[in-house]
C-alpha cells in the first residue's frame, strides 16, 4: 500500500494488526488500547459502533479483542481521518468486519438504526470548547476539544442506538466524571463500570473507564485501579498485560 508525506504503519502487537498514522496528525495513545480491552468485559458484543473513530485504532483492536463480534461501524467526521481508517481497514483486510463512516455522529439516523447496536464505544474529545485558544479548523483541535460534537451529542446518540441491555464503553477524563454519570442517567445509561487509571504508584488518577448498560438497574462496579508505569520509562506488568506482553515481550 502506497503511502502519503508523514505517514506510516504502525504494529498493534496483536494479531499482526497494523495501523497507518500521520505524524502531522492526532495519533492513538494508550488510552485507546485501554478503551479496547475494557470493552472486553461487556455482555453483548454482536454488533458495535466506534464513535468518533479517527484513524480506526479502536475498531481496528476490537476485531480481534472481541470473541462474539460480527460488524464494527466507525463513525468519523473527519474526512482524512476517515480515510486514514478505512485504508486501515483494507490494509488488515478487514473490510468484512469494519465499515467507516465519514459523517457527523448527529446526522447518522439513516446509516444506523435506533436500537439496533450492542456496543458503542467512544474515545471523544476530552475537553470542552471555550478551554484554551484553539483553531476549530485544525484536526488536531477537532480531535481533542469538543467543537464537533460535546459530551452530551455523544452519550444521547449511544442511547439512541444502542438496545436493551447494550453497553456504553467511554474512556474521558476523570475532571469530567461527575458529567459522564450525570448525563449516562439523563439518557438511560445506568453507570455499571468503572475503572480509574492511574500514571503511576503515587499520583492522581487521570483517566476513567466507564460502562453505562441501557435500561440497567442501579448498581456501579468500581473495578481494580490501573496504573500505567513503574518508572519513568517501563510499563507495569498491568500493561504489558493488556497489550498482550509479558515483560515488553510479545506471548
Amino acid at each position: 500500500m502506497d503511502l502519503k508525506p508523514n505517514e506510516r504503519v504502525d504494529d498493534l502487537q496483536l494479531n499482526n494488526l497494523k495501523i497507518i498514522q500521520n505524524s502531522k496528525e492526532f495519533c492513538f495513545g494508550i488510552d485507546s488500547v485501554l478503551l479496547s480491552d475494557f470493552c472486553k468485559s461487556a455482555k453483548k458484543q454482536k454488533n458495535v459502533v466506534d464513535l468518533c473513530t479517527g484513524n480506526g485504532v479502536i475498531a481496528i483492536l476490537l476485531s480481534a479483542k472481541l470473541s462474539k463480534v460480527k460488524q464494527i461501524v466507525g463513525v468519523e467526521i473527519q474526512e482524512y481521518s476517515s480515510e486514514l481508517a478505512t485504508r486501515s481497514v483494507e490494509l488488515n483486510n478487514l473490510q468484512k468486519k469494519i465499515t467507516i463512516i465519514n459523517k457527523d455522529l448527529k446526522n447518522i439516523k439513516k446509516d444506523i438504526q435506533a436500537g439496533s447496536v450492542d456496543l458503542v464505544v467512544c474515545n471523544p474529545p476530552y475537553k470542552p470548547k471555550g478551554s484554551g485558544i484553539i483553531n476549530e479548523k485544525d484536526s488536531k483541535t477537532i480531535a481533542r476539544h469538543e467543537i464537533s460534537c460535546t459530551l452530551e451529542d455523544i452519550i444521547k446518540e449511544a442511547s439512541r442506538e444502542l438496545n436493551f441491555g447494550g453497553s456504553f464503553c467511554m474512556v474521558h477524563k476523570v475532571e469530567r466524571m461527575t458529567d459522564i454519570l450525570t448525563l449516562l442517567r439523563k439518557h438511560d445509561l445506568e453507570p455499571k463500570r468503572m475503572r480509574l487509571i492511574y500514571p503511576k504508584l503515587g499520583e492522581p488518577a487521570n483517566l476513567v473507564l466507564v460502562e453505562g448498560v441501557k435500561g440497567g438497574k442501579p448498581f456501579l462496579n468500581m473495578e481494580a485501579p490501573v496504573y500505567v508505569y513503574k518508572n519513568e520509562e517501563e510499563y507495569t506488568d498491568q500493561i504489558y498485560e493488556i497489550y498482550g506482553m509479558k515483560g515488553g515481550i510479545n506471548i
